[in-house]
């Protein structure tokens, strides 16, 4: 998947995600929605696989258990 940032998000909404943030927390759930400033919107994921709250790339990833709104200053990646 390649193209502008944007893009990528719109292509990946209603998809799982794993968002990586500046303090080393790492979040999966569903992308809900985005802006113009990459704040993202993650939902939890209904079906639950093996990769949450387990070894995920080698980090630990926290399940969303609530709808979560994530500052976009804060996301250093976010892997569909």
């Amino acid at each position: 998947m390649s193209g502008r940032p944007l893009d990528v998000l719109e292509a990946s909404l209603e998809e799982p995600v794993t968002v990586h943030l500046k303090d080393g927390t790492t979040y999966y759930g569903v992308l809900g929605g985005y802006d113009q400033h990459m704040n993202v919107v993650i939902e939890p994921e209904e079906a639950v696989d093996d990769r949450v709250d387990g070894d995920l790339d080698g980090d630990f990833a926290v399940a969303i258990e609530d709808t979560t709104i994530i500052r976009g200053d804060n996301v250093v990646t976010i892997k569909a």
